[in-house]
């Protein structure tokens, strides 16, 4: 099978997910989640950006961003936020009420071993249930995901004949993490990830024929075949000629179709690209920098630590000390087995 430029982007961003609370809400309510920024170092400490979901396991509601008009979620749909930005769900459309940073902590922490159940809203029946997780990645030094994405991504599941595996999956990651089996947290996030994957690829597949950006440019057969190239094979010798003679264009031809679409010409992208591998095998912490160079493609330790240093802005020496290092109180590591204070039962 040839090389799938988005799995090989997916793997090498490191892309991994956990779910963190389950929301039984009643009518009114309103939940409103602060940028994520401020919820990463409570939840996913160690990633470098995060991306929040939401599913609506039964009932309905509203959600959407902050600054822009609420979406209808149905039982089923899956609504996600790409970029981190702050954004609310609500039994209402409009309803405000500012984030409760100090339960939300508190939530974060209860949720550390297995998802945290909390209520919102009046007493009564529910009249909505959200299953709240996050999936970490890296963002640096490079990843072409991110940019591609929109603010974001809501995905409806109940009108589609093949919709409904992606319930059946969001259900046995539930219920895997409610469980706390031995290898629980592993599986909860490999199908965290997987859902994540056809959220984007029912994106791609939506995009109309004259979008641009990576997405289209995974679409178009020769650009497309282009990026396999580059993410197959990243450590060749490639030129434009060669690529172009690869893909069955010529090399104005390529250069102009890469960069229309893809927004920068190809061996800028391939670089790029060399610096996000490069990056993943320097933060594990297992290879020589000499090593690391010659497997993404550079003939010399001093070339690559001068490429490196000029796009990440730290030499690669640097760049693994800073992810090998303990992370102090507050920094960014793992949580902490200690008790969590309590959480207050309705957080709106």
């Amino acid at each position: 099978m040839g090389t799938d430029a988005l799995s090989d982007v997916l793997r090498a961003v490191r892309l991994t997910g956990a779910i963190f609370f389950k929301v039984d809400a009643r009518d009114p309510w309103v939940a409103e989640t602060p940028p994520v920024a401020v919820c990463a170092p409570h939840v996913l400490p160690l990633a470098e950006h995060v991306i929040e979901y939401h599913v609506v396991r039964g009932g309905s509601c509203w959600g959407g961003l902050l600054d822009a008009a609420p979406v209808r979620l149905e039982e089923g749909d899956v609504i996600a936020f790409p970029q981190g930005d702050p954004h609310v769900l609500s039994s209402a459309p409009g309803m405000r009420l500012p984030p409760d940073l100090a339960a939300l902590r508190a939530a974060a922490a209860a949720a550390a071993t297995r998802p945290y159940a909390m209520s919102v809203g009046e007493p009564g029946p529910a009249t909505a249930s959200i299953v709240c997780g996050f999936l970490g990645c890296d963002a640096r030094p490079f990843n072409p995901l991110l940019g591609a994405l929109p603010r974001m991504l809501h995905l409806r599941t109940r009108s589609e004949r093949d919709g409904s595996w992606l319930g059946h999956l969001v259900g046995a990651a539930f219920a895997e993490a409610m469980e706390g089996r031995i290898g629980g947290r592993s599986i909860v996030s490999r199908l965290s990830e997987l859902m994540f994957v056809e959220l984007v690829r029912r994106h791609v597949e939506a995009m109309p024929p004259e979008a641009t950006g990576w997405f289209a440019g995974l679409r178009d057969p020769h650009v497309g075949r282009a990026l396999n190239l580059l993410h197959g094979r990243a450590a060749e010798s490639w030129t434009l000629e060669r690529l172009a003679r690869e893909v069955g264009l010529s090399r104005s031809s390529l250069a102009e179709r890469f960069a229309r679409l893809i927004g920068q010409p190809p061996m800028q992208y391939l670089a790029r690209w060399r610096m996000q591998l490069a990056a993943g095998m320097l933060a594990d912490g297992n290879r020589q920098v000499a090593q690391v160079a010659a497997e993404v493609g550079y003939d010399s330790e001093a070339a690559f630590s001068r490429a490196f240093s000029k796009m990440v802005g730290v030499p690669p020496a640097a760049w693994r000390r800073a992810r090998l290092r303990p992370a102090g109180p507050g920094g960014g590591g793992a949580p902490q087995d200690t008790p969590a204070p309590p959480v207050p039962a309705r957080l709106s």
